[in-house]
């Protein structure tokens, strides 16, 4: 079964480990405007542009360095992160530029000239959790192969 893009987009749901939930609450909260939905001593629920992400305290977390070549980038693997307008990734851009998070790769255009030609940027969360955000000139782009 396909999904339709009659279907209207429903949020997702993520779940992920952090070190440190003070930490985490204030990057999602403060730093990336995240609305705190509910919460208790082990995990937050956060509204990360409409979609729902929770994070669950896991005090001996590791991280795995995996990363893989995309368009002369080293990506890191796993990551997540939300299909921005060109508006909101911009002031997303900026809003990171303020504060002292380090990108994992710059803001910048992927596939320049291309199919799937995408603005995109990565950085870490405080527990070392990836995240992309990237938007598209076209959404009609994001899935796009000719």
């Amino acid at each position: 079964m396909s999904i339709s893009p009659a279907i209207p987009l429903r949020p997702f749901h993520l779940a992920f480990p952090v070190h440190d939930l003070a930490a985490a609450r204030h990057f999602y909260g403060e730093i990336l405007g995240c609305d705190e939905g509910r919460s208790d001593d082990h995990w937050i629920d956060f509204n990360l542009y409409g979609h729902q992400i929770v994070t669950h305290l896991n005090e001996q977390l590791e991280q795995n360095g995996i990363i893989n070549p995309v368009d002369d980038e080293q990506v890191p693997v796993p990551h997540f992160g939300v299909v921005l307008t060109m508006d909101l990734w911009s002031e997303l851009v900026e809003r990171i530029k303020e504060t002292d998070i380090q990108f994992v790769i710059e803001p910048t255009i992927r596939f320049k000239g291309q199919i799937g030609e995408q603005a995109t940027m990565f950085f870490l969360d405080p527990s070392g959790n990836a995240l992309e955000f990237k938007a598209f000139g076209q959404d009609d782009q994001l899935f796009a192969k000719d």
